[in-house]
């Protein structure tokens, strides 16, 4: 998918004067290619979950006001959301542009992020290697070998992880970090010492730290392994040093004038650390896979010290360790990169040519096998539809839609719910909740709790008439999202109801709720023919 993606056939004889005019297809830009395809269509058939609703939210936000954003996911101001980022801001533009929804923008977003994703992987490894199978057995080693228990993350990229997160900024961002290793890698063998290459890395380096905070953390540990490595021939050192210190430079001011929010409040920020903290639970049946790389891991920290992938590996490893033992479990998200020296020195190793001696055809086979277990157990029905399934694969989730309920109402209604699904879904089509699902650094926390102790109010039984009013006034709250087993308010009007679900939609906020309903309605709570619904 790049570097060397045609291969330029041997010449012999009188076409050697013309280089022989003919070129093939790479293996990676073949088997890359339908990977894009195959995995395209894997991400398109399944429905928004997880933190989709999230993105799609976002880019709601700024569709609507692309300068001062709202919060995600309440009626509130959005100052200072991480969410912002230029990757966000650019989909804004988009979906602004086009006219298209929140959640089309980010199904759009799949296959381009996955389109950046191959390209760095390709890129990378032809900068560690010229063995034209490397970089294929590198993406292919890199989504099956994992463990055998789901590992279902955003930037934690196996094929069933796949199918939901190929929209998110994390996925971007990693095919951008991939783009900045191999530019470190080349660098590291430049011997003229010009600054400003540095300096356009450290640019690369400074996007990739504001549109994922958390995965730059993973783009620094690689760049820092090549400048370590050292391989910088006819540099003096000074001079090296003050070129790496242009990329640093570059990145923090790139980081540091962004107008969104904030990047350098994040350092230190535990609101979301108990969230991560499942990250570091049954973390050997998750990765044991990716072990296999270690033995080709060994065999190039034998041969050179200071070889970049070993670097990587040790230094992702410490900075996993400190958020254990820290109790910053946030830094558990950079799990799934850190798989990568491993999956990525055994692919290469496995592309060497023949012949091969005993200890690598063992390899061989052991990675063979893991493959299939890998395949099998957690990864085939990211790609194997239910329908044509002879065996009964673990399928992608497929959470409940909402379009039933979100098309009765107007753009920026709040919805009072406590459901898990809705919670993180109706934000996705421009809907606002009284309590946000996920912190944010837009709202403080304790802010956001007394939101959470609202909703868990108004929807206790025992609760007065009264005290629902109050809220409903209080937050402007316009419906109800109940589930089956949740008792309707005798002051709300059911509008709507799931069959799938069994959930029920239900209008408060009219003219018992307060005076002249919100607007687009009429007084009595019924929609005028142009009011903008949302869907």
């Amino acid at each position: 998918m790049s570097g060397a993606l045609l291969t330029r056939r041997a010449c012999h004889g009188a076409t050697a004067l013309g280089g022989g005019g003919r070129r093939r297809p790479t293996p990676y830009l073949v088997l890359g290619g339908l990977f894009w395809l195959v995995m395209s269509l894997a991400f398109w058939r399944v429905p928004m979950c997880c933190d989709f609703g999230q993105h799609a939210a976002v880019v709601e936000r700024l569709k609507e006001n692309l300068l001062h954003p709202a919060h995600p996911m309440a009626a509130l101001p959005g100052e200072g959301s991480a969410y912002y980022s230029p990757y966000a801001v650019a989909q804004g533009l988009f979906a602004k542009a086009t006219g298209l929804a929140g959640w089309q923008v980010v199904k759009l977003a799949g296959p381009l992020n996955l389109l950046v994703l191959l390209t760095g992987i390709g890129r990378f490894v032809r900068v560690l290697t010229p063995r034209p199978w490397a970089p294929a057995l590198a993406l292919f080693a890199m989504v099956l070998l994992w463990g055998t228990r789901m590992a279902w993350w955003s930037g934690y990229l196996g094929l069933m992880s796949m199918t939901g997160n190929l929209g998110y900024p994390s996925t971007f961002a990693i095919g951008l970090t991939f783009w900045a290793w191999a530019w470190a890698g080349t660098l590291t063998r430049d011997a003229r010492g010009d600054w400003w290459p540095y300096a356009g890395l450290g640019a690369l380096c400074g996007l990739i730290l504001l549109v994922h905070p958390i995965s730059s953390v993973g783009a620094v540990i690689g760049v820092v392994a090549f400048a370590a490595s050292g391989r910088a021939a006819g540099i003096a050192v000074g001079r090296r040093v003050r070129c790496w210190a242009a990329t640093a430079v570059t990145a923090a001011v790139i980081g540091a004038l962004w107008p969104y929010y904030s990047v350098f409040s994040l350092v230190g920020d535990e609101s979301v650390d108990w969230i991560h903290r499942q990250l570091y639970t049954e973390m050997p049946q998750r990765f044991w896979l990716a072990l296999l790389g270690l033995p080709a891991l060994w065999l190039r920290f034998r041969r050179d010290r200071r070889d970049p992938l070993v670097l990587m590996f040790a230094l992702d490893c410490a900075v996993v360790a400190y958020g254990w033992l820290s109790g910053h479990y946030t830094y558990g998200r950079i799990l799934g990169l850190t798989l990568v020296p491993l999956q990525f020195a055994l692919a290469i190793e496995l592309a060497a040519p023949r012949a091969w001696g005993w200890r690598r055809g063992a390899l061989a086979g052991a990675a063979a096998l893991g493959a299939c277990v890998g395949f099998f157990q957690i990864q085939a029905g990211a790609v194997v539809p239910r329908a044509l399934d002879p065996i009964g694969f673990d399928q992608p989730p497929r959470w409940p839609g909402y379009g039933w309920a979100v098309g009765h109402m107007h753009r920026g209604d709040v919805v009072l719910t406590n459901g898990y699904y809705p919670t993180r879904s109706v934000p996705g089509y421009g809907a606002n909740l009284v309590a946000p699902a996920w912190p944010d650094a837009s709202l403080e926390e304790d802010v956001r709790n007394r939101r959470l102790a609202a909703v868990r109010t108004y929807l206790d039984p025992g609760s007065t008439r009264a005290e629902r009013s109050a809220i409903v006034r209080r937050y402007d709250v316009r419906w109800l999202l109940l589930s089956r087993d949740q008792q309707v308010p005798s002051e709300a009007v059911v509008v709507g109801w799931s069959p799938r679900t069994g959930e029920v939609l239900a209008r408060v906020g009219g003219p018992q709720g307060r005076a002249g309903g919100p607007k687009g309605t009429h007084r009595d709570g019924s929609t005028p023919t142009n009011a903008p619904l949302i869907g």
